[in-house]
């Protein structure tokens, strides 16, 4: 096999334009500094060059030539990476447009003054950069697309006094001429103004009043898109002041919505068709004209569709993933989970390569053009300042940009293909694929459906809410239906399954954007039914949680357990990005940790219902879940409380039952103690009122339904004294409690619950001595008979409270059910853990029957074979409580497992 050709080495001089400078400017290529320049050597640039003479018109088009050549000879010549050649670009705008606005708006002031409010305050006046300006990726021969805004309505006070609006638009219109204005030296950029409200039919300057009114009754989805890389650009002034900071509080909610937003997707499939239909027009008869990287199929354009697509759709709940920059988005894409790593490097990596190319097609002759050039000379010379080949024999450019455009048009394809297969479908796929698209309430729909999932419809589609549903709506649940049919079809959900998706859909009518996800993501739609046939728990979650089903997109995430510092990382770089946007109230912290809960707790019921995790798996991870909800509540509710008198809290949580054993279920309460280490406060009344409030405050934030939904119900029965104590404790009040120091003092039943409490949430010292505590009060001498007699009394009060019909078996509460071990191990724990330290540990009953199996505490064997048949019942429950049966059983079932927990009753009761 024959190597390819070395390619030649590429000089600058090659480019038309290059040589055009040269010949020009030749003695002014010396007055810009070596290397990359920045805006403050783009700055002194012009300045120095007004000092020679020049006017600024002319000054700031002579600097953009020798910025431009300074940058062919880095890119081409020294393979400089592509983001010196955008930022540098990026500061030539910004650096120009700071110096015409300052020159625009003293000669406005000199003919007009300056406008003022009615109360005499100065209006401020901002460029905004939209697209690559606004993202800092300006390419080399951009335009720069510009809205004008300022801060409200005034007049002026000079010579000739006119409104604020009628000033503004003057500057507007002497910028244009001191930046895009065609002269005998050229322009500095052309300036494009069609973004702004209304397009080219608005005024050329908008005030902050006019485009907040414009967002909410005229702003359309593609224009979300365009502002999603909005900046101020100049004056820098507006940005360091903070003033700029009211347009962001606009902007923001405009382009990110609160809730999961897959119905952009149908805008930003009717923008990409107008722009492909458009290429196409343009490439009619003109083949050459095909080769757009920017426009064309699989080019620049659809990888910035692909980001902006899915920031726009997600970006309101997950702000970590916002940004201008569509490389470091790719990045944030894929460290969110919302795309797949190596997706995202080879879309950035494509997305340079074409960047790389568009540049030196725009190097030839300074041309705004993404067409590859037909010269063989122009295509040799690309090549090689890429370190490729391109010549009669071969073309290594356009092997490569063949490879790079396909690429990014099947991701592009699979993104918004409008629920269909980018590709053809395969043999027995979709039958009804291709068949104009029915309505929900569409007897012709109805007639393709089973008949059990006909019957079920058919009410469904008379229903008032179904009715009231514009037409497009009706399309999308008849879109749904027909695929959940075709489903049941092929065997991959049962017709159950369609049923429960039925009832799912029912509350959701108002809801458009949960539908509008399942109609884009049809591989979604799919492993909702499979789900909906496994268990009924699943359904209810959903119901309760919607937008959670957006989990279903991502397979790996299922697949993996919890990881709770993958957690808490997520959270706490959540929290810094709400910072970051001006947005960390606390309400948008209450939402984010109710949505992060719901996702984590979802994923796991899925990976429980598929059988991916035991029993015991689940527990712990909703366990440890509830853990790290928890502290990371504790964390951010502290920093806004306003009492704090401290940085970091001396505040621990303290777990009981379920998640104190690390046996907790779906929608569990948490059994939760609140203590304070005052130890080193110099007033400790002050310190007992401060975390009282802060309990109140925690309490509220973990336990109110907000529009994201609900996290715990909360129970603090178990602190000391009951419900007549305080909510938080200090801790040396609470050890006094528990070790009968003094005339308050714990019972034995709140001594039985401590056996399986642990510190979940709080600094690590509190922990220990709360931990020392607990060690303390299990291995305290008793009275072995008289505990033996208040714990069976105990117990028996929790059976008359929880009777079970007679000849009935509840696996739970009956004789021989899981109370029963937990009531024996309590025992256990209480009477042995002195001389079995091994006992004092949280491990669950579980365990410590068989610790108290292999210390000699029960006969041989009986307490691994308890250990066993509570594992068996705990399972048995779980089952029926995911499918929403009772857990009452006929007395035969377990009977095995029923007389070995009866043997560890008798043995350790008689």
């Amino acid at each position: 096999m024959s190597s390819l050709p070395h390619p030649a080495h590429a000089l600058a001089e090659h480019s038309r334009f290059v040589q055009r400078v040269r010949r020009r400017y030749g003695p002014e290529l010396s007055l810009l500094p070596p290397d990359v320049p920045d805006a403050a050597a783009i700055t002194a640039l012009v300045q120095r060059l007004q000092a020679d003479g020049r006017a600024l018109p002319a000054a700031l088009r002579v600097a953009r030539q020798l910025v431009m050549e300074r940058l062919v000879v880095l890119d081409v010549e020294q393979q400089a990476p592509l983001t010196d050649i955008t930022h540098t670009m990026t500061f030539l705008a910004e650096a120009t447009l700071e110096l015409a606005l300052a020159q625009a708006r003293a000669e406005a002031d000199e003919r007009h003054g300056a406008p003022q409010t009615d109360d005499g305050q100065p209006i401020d006046f901002w460029i905004v950069g939209m697209g690559k300006l606004g993202a800092r990726e300006l390419n080399v021969s951009s335009d720069i697309d510009l809205i004008y805004v300022y801060e409200e309505q005034g007049q002026t006070h000079g010579p000739q006094p006119v409104s604020a609006h009628e000033y503004f638009s003057l500057v507007a219109k002497k910028l244009y001429a001191l930046i895009g204005d065609v002269t005998e030296d050229g322009f500095v950029f052309r300036v494009d103004l069609a973004l702004r409200p209304n397009g080219n039919s608005g005024p050329p300057v908008v005030s902050l009043a006019m485009l907040e009114e414009y967002f909410l009754v005229q702003g359309r989805e593609w224009e979300r898109f365009a502002w999603l890389k909005s900046r101020v650009v100049a004056p820098r002034a507006g940005v360091t002041s903070g003033r700029a900071l009211q347009l962001r509080s606009l902007v923001t909610p405009f382009v990110y919505r609160k809730y999961l937003d897959y119905g952009v997707f149908e805008g930003l499939r009717q923008l990409h068709q107008k722009i492909r239909d458009e290429a196409q027009r343009r490439a009619a008869g003109r083949p050459e004209r095909a080769n757009d990287v920017k426009l064309s199929r699989g080019g620049i354009r659809e990888i910035e569709f692909i980001v902006q697509l899915l920031q726009v759709a997600r970006g309101g709940q997950f702000p970590e993933i916002r940004t201008r920059s569509t490389q470091k988005a790719l990045a944030k894409l894929a460290a969110g989970g919302l795309m797949r790593a190596d997706t995202a490097l080879r879309l950035s990596e494509a997305y340079a390569f074409l960047r790389q190319v568009e540049h030196r097609i725009q190097y030839l002759d300074d041309q705004q053009t993404h067409l590859l050039p037909t010269a063989d000379a122009d295509l040799a010379w690309m090549a090689a300042s890429l370190a490729m080949v391109c010549n009669a024999e071969t073309c290594q450019l356009m092997d490569k940009l063949c490879e790079v455009r396909e690429l990014v048009a099947t991701e592009f394809d699979a993104l918004l293909h409008d629920g269909r297969a980018p590709a053809a479908t395969p043999a027995g796929g979709c039958k009804s694929c291709g068949a104009p698209p029915l309505a929900l309430d569409n007897e012709a729909l109805l007639d393709r459906l089973p008949e059990a999932l006909a019957e079920r419809v058919r009410p469904f589609a008379q229903h008032p809410r179904v009715q009231h549903l514009r037409d497009e709506a009706r399309l999308r649940l008849g879109k749904l239906v027909l695929r959940a049919a075709q489903c049941a079809e092929e065997g991959h959900c049962t017709v159950t399954a369609t049923q429960r998706f039925i009832d799912w859909l029912e509350p959701l009518l108002r809801r458009e954007s949960y539908i509008a996800l399942l109609v884009e993501r049809p591989e979604v739609l799919r492993r909702l039914l499979r789900l909906l046939g496994l268990a009924r728990w699943p359904m209810r979650y959903l119901m309760l949680h919607p937008g959670v089903i957006d989990e279903l997109a991502d397979e790996r995430q299922m697949a993996d357990r919890f990881d709770r510092a993958a957690f808490v990382a997520d959270l706490q770089d959540r929290h810094a990005a709400w910072v970051r946007s001006g947005e960390a109230d606390e309400g948008a912290l209450l939402d984010t940790l109710r949505r992060a809960h719901h996702a984590e707790v979802f994923r796991t019921l899925v990976r429980d219902v598929e059988q991916r995790i035991t029993v015991e798996q689940v527990a712990d991870d909703l366990s440890a879940l509830a853990d790290a909800v928890l502290q990371t509540g504790l964390q951010w509710a502290w920093g806004h409380l306003k009492q704090r008198h401290r940085e970091e809290p001396q505040f621990a949580v303290i777990a009981y039952g379920k998640l104190g054993g690390l046996e907790l279920g779906y929608g569990s309460d948490l059994d939760v103690v609140f203590l304070y280490d005052d130890a080193d406060e110099p007033d400790p009344d002050r310190a007992q009122e401060v975390y009282a409030a802060f309990v109140r405050k925690l309490v509220n934030w973990l336990t109110l339904r907000t529009s994201a939904g609900e996290l715990f119900d909360i129970d603090t029965a178990l602190r000391p004294n009951g419900n007549s104590g305080l909510l938080v404790t200090s801790i040396t009040s609470f050890e006094n409690y528990q070790r009968g120091r003094g005339s308050n003092t714990a019972w034995t039943w709140e001594h039985q619950a401590i056996t399986r409490a642990r510190c979940c949430a709080g600094p690590a010292a509190l922990a220990e001595r709360f931990e020392a505590t607990r060690r303390a009060v299990m291995a305290a001498p008793r009275d072995a008979d008289a505990l033996r007699q208040e714990i069976s009394a105990m117990r028996d009060k929790v059976r008359q409270a929880h009777p079970t019909r007679e000849g009935r078996f509840d696996v739970k509460h009956s004789d021989g059910g899981m109370m029963d071990a937990e009531f024996a191990v309590q025992y256990l724990v209480l009477t042995h853990s002195a001389s079995h330290p091994t006992l004092q540990d949280n491990a669950g009953n579980i365990a410590l029957l068989q610790r108290a199996d292999a210390a000699g505490l029960l006969p041989e064997g009986t307490g691994h074979a308890a250990a066993n048949a509570y594992r068996e019942m705990r399972r048995a429950q779980h089952r029926a409580r995911l499918d929403e049966q009772a857990t009452v059983f006929d007395p035969d079932f377990m009977a095995t497992e029923r007389e070995a927990i009866r043997a560890v009753w008798r043995a350790v009761f008689g």
